[in-house]
């Protein structure tokens, strides 16, 4: 019967490791140390550690340094098998194979080495050799991590894995609720209802024109978007233990950073500074600073519509959302905005997310390294996957189903004491003032109580309360 476990040996003696295990002996020790929350990274950044790695490797063949490594050269063949491995890395074919959790070494470390061995034995077993093997002949320190450090990789990692989740899943997720919503606005654009500011009644509007302005908040979260993806163009690989470049090609940085360019679409480039980039994470608080006001923007749409929806006959009841499920265990019958409440808790956890990623970013950086990382990286990926996530099914499961309700809307706008604005131009504000009073303390409308009073001609009434007039400016 096959062993569960087999040996592997590191510097710091031999470690038992689960037998069909890519990792090795550093994973092993880290799995063991950081048993704290069972979450290990986040699927993005295992796979932009594939990105990176693929990425080094390229580099460092077309540098010619996997010839000329004194160790032990590379084969085109081999150097092929790494290439190889990187890649199936990069596509997620191994994500179970980085048990190591988030709460971790600061840096990283543990991290780099998992992949530097998953990436190791997978070249190996590609080769057809045998991975088990104690001498490798592809080796996760001389050969995978070539011209590296977890300093500069790591955090590489980080800014590649933000940047390509926010252009592939949080942009498209928020443009196409973006739509949604004016598309909306648009049908919805003849409907007149009435106003509120301070959640008090004021001058009638459009609802086309109340959705729109949800819609263009969602326009302006999608640039937003784009500006936090440029926080993180600049790259730190090159950079290796402290900034110096120490052990690596001069070239390197700027060669990395082009070919992780030219496979995601995003146009990362070297830092103008390995020390700065090394040494500081302010790029990726700056990143996580435009996912904060796209949280806010989205739980303000997501509150605003589940208030026009409240009722259904005994709120405001302007907007009616899909039914998605029964909404009490007591009350048959009971429908609750339920998508609306799912969006703002999302964006209630980005909002704590930043909080983590600015004190992080403040004061996990000493010197040469901050040692906050993988936190924050855990931290800014769950934040852009939740808004992603909480937008697509905002826009399934209820913006697209939403219906207006024309006649609440409608009904709202005679009863509005906010009416006699309009009158102010004829009347002054002072004779308009006590005539909202009056309206109020007699229950009457301001039509009537014109009407009653002859306060102006019938023709001259009927235009300055025309509701459609009012939502509109009137020279």
């Amino acid at each position: 019967m096959m062993s569960e476990f087999r040996i592997e040996r590191d510097s710091m003696g031999e470690v038992q490791v689960p037998a069909q295990a890519y990792y090795g002996a550093q994973t092993q020790r880290a799995v063991e140390n950081f048993s704290i929350s069972g979450r290990p990274l986040p699927p993005a950044l295992i796979h932009a550690l594939g990105r990176v790695k693929y990425a080094c490797a390229v580099v460092n063949r077309d540098l010619g340094k996997f010839a000329a490594n004194g160790q032990q050269p590379l084969t085109d063949v081999q150097v092929d098998a790494l290439l190889r491995a990187c890649g199936e890395v990069a596509e997620g074919k191994h994500d179970n194979q980085f048990p190591v959790d988030v709460f971790q070494t600061g840096s990283g470390t543990s991290s780099n080495m998992n992949a530097n061995e998953v990436l190791a034995n997978l070249a190996i077993e590609i080769l057809g050799e045998d991975r088990f093997e104690t001498v490798k002949s592809i080796h996760p320190n001389d050969h995978v991590n070539m011209g590296q450090s977890t300093n500069d990789v790591f955090p590489t990692a980080i800014h590649v894995a933000a940047a390509v989740e926010t252009k592939n899943q949080l942009i498209p997720a928020l443009q196409r609720l973006a739509a949604v919503l004016g598309q909306k606005a648009k049908e919805w654009e003849p409907i007149i209802k009435i106003g509120r500011t301070h959640l008090m009644d004021a001058t009638p509007l459009r609802l086309g024109q109340e959705i729109g302005g949800l819609a263009r908040q969602l326009e302006l979260s999608v640039q937003r978007a784009r500006k936090a993806i440029d926080e993180l163009l600049e790259l730190p690989v090159g950079g290796t233990a402290v900034g110096s470049g120490i052990n690596t090609h001069p070239e390197f940085g700027g060669r990395v950073a082009q070919v992780l360019a030219e496979t995601t679409g995003i146009p990362f480039v070297e830092s103008a500074d390995h020390f700065e980039a090394n040494a500081q994470r302010d790029g990726l608080v700056a990143f996580h600073g435009h996912v904060r006001t796209i949280a806010n923007t989205l739980f303000n749409v997501a509150n605003n519509i589940r208030w026009l929806s409240a009722g259904p006959r005994c709120g405001f009841s302007e907007i009616q959302l899909p039914g998605r499920q029964p909404g009490s265990s007591i009350m048959p019958g009971k429908v609750n905005p339920v998508m609306c409440e799912s969006l703002m808790q999302v964006a209630a956890r980005v909002l704590g997310n930043d909080h983590t990623l600015t004190l992080a970013g403040a004061s996990g950086g000493q010197f040469q390294l901050n040692i906050m990382m993988p936190v924050m990286a855990q931290a800014a990926l769950e934040s852009t996957g939740l808004l992603a996530a909480g937008c697509r099914a905002f826009v399934d499961f209820c913006a697209e189903g939403m219906q207006a309700n024309r006649d609440s809307c409608e009904a709202a706008v005679e009863k509005s004491l906010a009416m006699v604005t309009s009158l102010a131009p004829y009347l002054g504000y002072e004779k308009a003032a006590k005539l909202a009073d009056e309206a109020f303390r007699t229950g009457k409308t301001i039509r009537q109580l014109c009407r009653e009073q002859g306060v102006l001609p019938e023709a001259t009434l009927a235009t300055a309360l025309d509701p459609a007039r009012m939502t509109e400016p009137q020279g």
